[in-house]
């Protein structure tokens, strides 16, 4: 079984130590076979926040595939963001925005939605649809197919639904006819499993919350997801992990069990 942590929007510069600690006796006790950082991953995109983040990545000690989020191109100096607006996340993180990770069961995808011309919202181009379509056909079929974005492919609340990434509809047509079971996203501070309906087969978008920073929804804790393939009954177990301050720990707090599908993809 392999088992995947998903760490959205960290946003260093405001994290809170004693949930990093936890994130950090956490990732020790689960011993992750790959950390998937969904973009956010600093305050402001300042290096010193960067390199902080970096350190802690590389503390963790497990494989990483990191993409950026809006809050990781400058926004108060437009000479960086109009002309490098990835130097400090590729300084940090490599230069590969749209990295990807295949072992023998799993294929993650990741998606660079940001755009240095927008301050929060999320774009994919039909070029990115289109190069995330043609790896996932490529995939195994003993492997979970997975799709990295920052902003969410898809809401569950009308209140978010400005924050939908911009060509989501096709992106969710094209994954899933492809082969695609999940879309990890981030970016809205909020964790859910949703699936996702008038596709050629079935997929879920899996969104995550802050996981360590101050930044916090009202009512909604910090928080990551752990994913475990392949578990029972050929399952997916997507469990959301809640920083409880009382215990000083992140615990399970729900428990999704998905059933991939393999029917029309030709497997």
């Amino acid at each position: 079984m392999s088992v995947l942590l998903q760490i959205s929007d960290p946003h260093f510069g405001t994290e809170q130590a004693p949930v990093v600690a936890a994130l950090q006796a956490l990732v020790a006790a689960q011993r992750p076979d790959l950390l998937v950082l969904s973009g956010d991953i600093t305050q402001r995109a300042r290096p010193a926040q960067f390199r902080t983040a970096r350190a802690l990545m590389d503390q963790l000690g497990a494989p990483l595939l990191a993409i950026p989020g809006n809050h990781d191109i400058p926004l108060f100096d437009l000479w960086a963001r109009l002309r490098h607006p990835y130097a400090r996340h590729c300084a940090a993180f490599g230069p590969e925005l749209e990295p990807v990770f295949r072992s023998p069961e799993l294929l993650v995808i990741g998606v660079n939605t940001t755009r240095a011309y927008r301050h929060q919202d999320g774009e994919i181009s039909a070029a990115q649809v289109d190069r995330v379509a043609g790896l996932l056909a490529q995939a195994s079929a003993a492997q979970l197919r997975v799709v990295v974005v920052h902003q969410p492919i898809a809401v569950v609340r009308a209140v978010d639904e400005p924050n939908r990434l911009h060509g989501h509809a096709q992106a969710q047509r094209a994954w899933a006819a492809a082969g695609a079971d999940l879309v990890l996203g981030g970016h809205i501070h909020l964790p859910y499993v949703a699936a996702l309906s008038g596709l050629a087969r079935p997929m879920w978008a899996v969104q995550a919350g802050t996981a360590v920073s101050s930044r916090v929804r009202s009512g909604v804790p910090n928080s990551v997801n752990l994913l475990r393939w392949p578990a029972e009954d050929g399952q997916c177990r997507v469990e959301q992990w809640d920083f409880a301050s009382a215990a000083g720990a992140f615990e399970c707090a729900r428990l999704t069990q998905i059933q991939p599908s393999r029917e029309s993809h030709g497997d």
